[in-house]
């Protein structure tokens, strides 16, 4: 026995968080990734009961959301569809099993091992869909489909409620279109074999760049992007649109303002009518002195 088989918890927890038991065999094989096998004589690999799982998982949830959503059109079905399976929304479900995750059930090579593969994105969500592939041979359709909700129904109910996020580019849009900023350019590039080709996006908005978003698609690298500059540039929008509340201004301190001095009543200013009184008597005697000079 292997040392990552030794070092697996109890098989039991994976198999209880899909409440189902699996042939020993067809469990190995769905968790077996590519490197591990090929660091092991060429062992058979997980990559065909992906294949089978995914389009399993497909088919369930869409006619899920074709029963639960009799009023949406096909767009947006397509919409709700692509925002639950994808490879960030099943590697979230796969982290989510039992108390540990699928990460410590995989079996894995040892380069993969050295750079964190175990919570790598792109393989739990392969896993994932594998043991999905694996549980539809063993118990067929009507099974599969029950451990499917049992795993997905949370996440179908979550997105139906999300607006934006059903289309991030279509919402990036209409947003830029508001603003004023213009349509939004993407910039793609892709890495790997063509195979196993993973992309990375860019989205361009007025001249600023967004994104640095991974997909194991140009469709999903491009929806990431686009929710990257979504988010930022609605937050911009919803910051510039609060009201800013005037600050009110601090009082100026009484004795910091010199009053000016209030003349007492009198001081300095002659009265009017005692001048005038004055110069009455002074003509008075000026004209007694006129006459004496004449007599």
């Amino acid at each position: 026995m292997s040392n990552d088989k030794r070092r697996r918890p109890a098989i039991g927890h994976l198999e209880a968080a899909f409440g189902v038991s699996l042939d020993p065999d067809l469990l190995e094989r769905a968790l077996t990734h590519r490197s591990y096998a090929y660091e092991n004589g060429g062992l058979p690999t997980n990559e065909r009961l992906e294949f089978l799982g995914d389009s399993v998982l497909g088919v369930v949830i869409t006619t899920a959301l074709f029963h639960n959503h009799p009023d949406l059109p096909e767009g947006q079905l397509a919409k709700l569809r692509a925002s639950v399976v994808n490879m960030r929304a099943l590697a979230d479900v796969a982290r989510a099993l039992g108390p540990d995750g699928l990460g410590p059930y995989l079996l894995l090579g040892k380069g993969e091992e050295t750079t964190g593969g175990r919570d790598k994105a792109s393989i739990l969500a392969d896993t994932l869909e594998a043991l999905l592939g694996a549980i539809y041979l063993q118990y067929g359709l009507d099974t599969t489909a029950i451990v499917i909700h049992r795993l997905f129904d949370p996440l179908m109910a979550e997105s139906a409620g999300r607006g934006a996020a059903l289309d991030w580019k279509t919402s990036l849009q209409e947003l830029t279109a508001a603003l004023g900023l213009g349509v939004p350019e993407y910039r793609i590039e892709g890495a790997g074999p063509d195979h196993l080709k993973t992309f990375t996006a860019w989205v361009v908005v007025a001249g600023n760049r967004y994104g640095g978003a991974d997909g194991r698609s140009k469709k999903e690298a491009e929806q990431r992007a686009a929710e990257s500059a979504w988010r930022t540039l609605n937050a911009q929008a919803e910051a510039a649109a609060e009201p800013v509340e005037p600050v009110p201004a601090e009082p100026v301190p009484a004795e910091s303002v010199p009053a000016e001095p209030v003349p007492a009543a009198g001081a300095g200013v002659e009265p009017v009518e005692a001048a005038v009184g004055d110069g009455r008597v002074a003509a008075d005697v000026a004209q007694s002195e006129a006459q004496a000079h004449r007599a």
